[in-house]
């Protein structure tokens, strides 16, 4: 029988807690799929109707939205990697591996359009929160959510404040060739970890950090904003382990995982020996020393790329779908 992953919480999500530089912790909770909020501005199109509303109002975006209820909204920049995420759905065949809920400022009325879309889409979500003018990532917490993506980057700021895994999803949608397969890449500092070594590099050069990290090598970091969602994926990825087991020449690995990671020898030991004492697992990393990731990620094509770093994600975003991840002291204002 297969094993669903295990919700995670993030010890910023207790009230009261804020700023940006959260310490991450593990929460187990009973066994339920791996659930993520999207928001409608990160799953579809948004721009031309978004116009309306900066341009017109909110009463003439109503009634817009209502003109065109049953025109398609075109795919955004998160959709191939939520529709592949929902995919893996069909490892199982006694519960949900995975739930996307739609979490959207819009009101229910105008929303109509949204679940419209998705139905249109073939998208398998039946859940939405719709909060008129109001932020709905505060529901994360009762929905066991391990992450939100939003492409209104105030909400995302505001959440991570508030200790949720948020990401602001940057750029345009890619082509999606309607595959199966789905490929993640992943920053480390900031994004898998927590972002204490890279505090080391900002304040005190490389030459320090490199010591620092040699020095600290067998010692694991703490995990960061994403590593629970990587530990979901992974059980996912041993679902696969056991079918590939049993169809070792017949069955193809769906799910993928790399790290792409500006790290370079020898800080590369700490990174491979703190995923490894988590219980986490990548499939491949890229340790480029500095090199631009954008032409690596071009290469690699991942569906989706995280990392705290604006500057990483706009080079990205060029030719990759891509989530900056605005957590820890880099990413104060």
């Amino acid at each position: 029988m297969c094993t669903p992953p295990f919700t995670l919480a993030a010890s910023g999500e207790v009230p009261g807690v804020s700023g940006r530089n959260v310490s991450w912790v593990r929460v187990w909770t009973w066994s339920v799929p791996s659930s993520l909020g999207v928001a409608s501005s990160a799953l579809f199109d948004l721009a031309e109707s978004d116009a309306v509303f900066r341009e017109q109002g909110e009463e003439q975006y109503r009634a817009y939205q209502r003109e065109h209820l049953d025109d398609v909204l075109a795919p955004g920049v998160a959709f191939p990697f939520i529709r592949r995420l929902l995919g893996l759905n069909d490892l199982s065949e006694e519960q949900r591996l995975v739930e996307v809920v739609i979490l959207s400022r819009n009101d229910p009325e105008t929303g109509m359009r949204v679940m419209r879309s998705v139905a249109h889409h073939g998208l398998d979500i039946t859940r939405a929160i719709f909060m008129q003018g109001r932020a709905p990532y505060r529901f994360m917490k009762p929905l066991r959510m391990s992450l939100f993506l939003s492409a209104n980057e105030a909400d995302v700021r505001e959440a991570t404040d508030m200790g949720f895994a948020a990401g602001h999803v940057v750029g345009h949608a890619a082509e999606d060739d309607r595959g199966a397969d789905l490929r993640i890449a992943f920053d480390f500092d900031g994004v898998l970890a927590d972002d204490s070594a890279e505090r080391v590099f900002q304040n005190r050069g490389l030459d320090k950090y490199q010591e620092n990290e040699s020095a600290l090598a067998d010692v694991p970091l703490d995990r960061g904003p994403m590593a629970d969602f990587l530990e979901k994926i992974n059980r996912i990825q041993r679902i696969e382990d056991s079918k590939s087991a049993g169809d070792p020449q017949g069955y193809r690995r769906r799910v993928h995982v790399a790290v792409v990671t500006a790290r370079s020898a020898p800080a590369h030991e700490r990174a491979i020996n703190s995923i490894r004492q988590w219980g986490l697992r990548v499939n491949d990393a890229f340790f480029l020393g500095g090199l631009p990731k954008g032409p690596i990620l071009e290469v690699l094509e991942p569906h989706i790329f995280f990392d705290d770093q604006r500057r990483h994600v706009e080079g990205a975003s060029r030719s990759t779908p891509s989530v900056h991840i605005p957590f820890g002291e880099i990413n104060r204002e």
